[in-house]
């Protein structure tokens, strides 16, 4: 099963702010993150996952939370404790690919077990609390790189 973790980061680090909230608002990054992850499990912690408001359509909503009493009126969002958790699950059922959504936390916890990173590197700095955990290039190679107008989409494949 592929894990890919797919991110927005502005210049100066930024990819939210601590309730949650991305702090900018590019709407061909948000065309380009449903293309990608439609039809495809996405996990992402509470704070992401409430900063939406609902889950996101056409997509296996899977929200990682360690408060055990959490839960969400939405009848197909599924909830688990741990990053490994949700991705067993994903395992369990077969599929194919996933999508890690965020937000720092997660991140963190996924970088060691993502297989592909796709990363849209914003033009400009934001302001937030919450960065992009640091990673080590040399255990990436980029596969593609893609210039829009305000962002570079480039997607890393892990080194093994």
């Amino acid at each position: 099963m592929k894990i890919v973790i797919i991110v927005a980061v502005a210049q100066n680090g930024v990819i939210g702010r601590t309730n949650g909230e991305m702090p900018w608002h590019v709407k061909e990054d948000f065309q380009h993150f449903k293309q990608t992850t439609l039809g495809h499990p996405i996990i992402m912690g509470r704070k992401t996952f409430e900063s939406l408001g609902k889950p996101l359509k056409g997509r296996k909503n899977i929200i990682v939370t360690r408060n055990e009493n959490y839960k969400v009126e939405y009848d197909d969002v599924k909830i688990f404790l741990s990053l490994d958790e949700a991705i067993e699950y994903c395992r369990s059922k077969g599929e194919g690919k996933i999508f890690i959504t965020g937000g720092g936390e997660i991140y963190r916890q996924a970088i060691s077990l993502a297989n592909e990173m796709i990363i849209s590197y914003m033009k400009f700095d934001a302001d937030g609390e919450v960065k992009f955990p640091e990673f080590s290039e040399s255990d990436w190679k980029v596969i593609s790189k893609e210039a829009r107008e305000q962002f570079e989409i480039v997607t890393y494949e892990r080194k093994n």
